[in-house]
């Protein structure tokens, strides 16, 4: 078994490789992922070695590159788009939502979108304006659209390969602030085998508190619980992983144990993620719970600037004080 100690951003990479050294359909394009082997060198070496027909350097034009990727994708390509930063996404909102998550209804089926549109999402990493966004609700609201996120290098290599090998248009969420952590992963396993796609795992058993997570907060929902097992609480930390479809069966199960459920997302409180899943809970486990789901989340403002950032996200205290006031009432 080859296992390797691997950053997730480069975990990312050697499975961007993988899927293209598997599939000579897989194409790669985006602003400087070429040469440069993109701003975070997540693509750092493809072109080297793949060539520059298959990872191509695009105009700065993100509805240039979606359009032109669903083209490819109609005529039997698989297209692995990368946004260079969530905020420079919306210049494509209309062809991902107008074309991308439409085309398959509107030819009743004929065509598929095998496409995948990468785009490191979040913040924490002192950036300027439009480089810290969290789009993710925009697009698990878009029917037709799947959206994942991962959160670890193991799940960031295979994923990653799970959803170009898709026939459905996925938006895949790279948490940025997380690009440079290390971890094990199992370059040998087959993706036959792997974990499914579109399902959440619990990362942290607990019997107290469910708390509910994916991409950058993982991490933070696990330091939370390690902190909060100090104090004699043990929470059951979920990584959703697809947020779009949702799988809350583990946290179903979970919360009808715990009785309490926290949401924690870096993205505004306002009509987000915490609101549907806060909806779904209590609609499966009304009865079973003791308090209301509480959320976690940024605040309802644009971004601020990277010098009041941390004020901004939430964070180990902020998921603490949920877990004090969810056993408040």
């Amino acid at each position: 078994m080859a296992t390797e100690t691997l950053t997730l951003g480069k975990a990312l990479n050697t499975g961007l490789r993988r899927a293209l050294e598997n599939d000579p359909k897989v194409i790669i394009m985006g602003e400087d992922v070429g040469k440069l082997g993109g701003v975070f060198r997540i693509t750092d070496g493809l072109q080297k070695d793949f060539g520059d027909d298959r990872v191509i350097d695009t105009p700065l034009a993100e509805s240039g590159i979606i359009g032109t990727a669903v083209g490819l994708a109609i005529r039997g390509y698989r297209p692995v788009c990368e946004i260079q930063f969530d905020g420079f996404v919306y210049p494509a909102y209309d062809q991902i939502v107008s074309q991308v998550a439409k085309m398959h209804y509107r030819s009743r089926g004929k065509l598929s979108i095998p496409m995948v549109i990468r785009i490191p999402f979040g913040g924490g990493i002192g950036a300027v304006e439009h480089h810290s966004e969290s789009p993710e609700a925009y697009f698990a609201h878009t029917a037709g659209l799947k959206v994942v996120s991962c959160s670890n290098p193991q799940d960031a290599y295979v994923m990653i390969q799970q959803a170009i090998t898709s026939d459905d248009p996925i938006v895949f969420l790279e948490p940025k602030r997380r690009y440079w952590e290390k971890g094990q992963v199992d370059l040998d396993a087959p993706l036959s085998e792997a974990y499914p796609l579109h399902s959440a795992r619990v990362v942290r058993p607990g019997t107290d508190v469910t708390v509910l997570a994916y991409g950058p907060m993982v991490r933070t929902c696990l330091e939370a619980a390690t902190a909060a097992a100090e104090d004699g609480r043990e929470l059951e930390v979920i990584d959703l992983r697809s947020l779009s479809p949702l799988d809350l069966t583990a946290a179903y199960e979970s919360v009808k144990r715990t009785g309490r459920a926290i949401v924690v997302h870096e993205a505004p409180s306002n009509i987000g993620l915490g609101a549907e899943l806060a909806a779904r809970i209590t609609e499966e486990c009304f009865y079973s719970l003791e308090s209301p789901v509480l959320r976690v989340t940024g605040f309802d403002i644009p971004y601020p600037a990277a010098r009041v950032e941390e004020e901004f996200l939430p964070d180990l205290d902020r998921v603490l004080d949920a877990v004090d006031r969810t056993f408040g009432w």
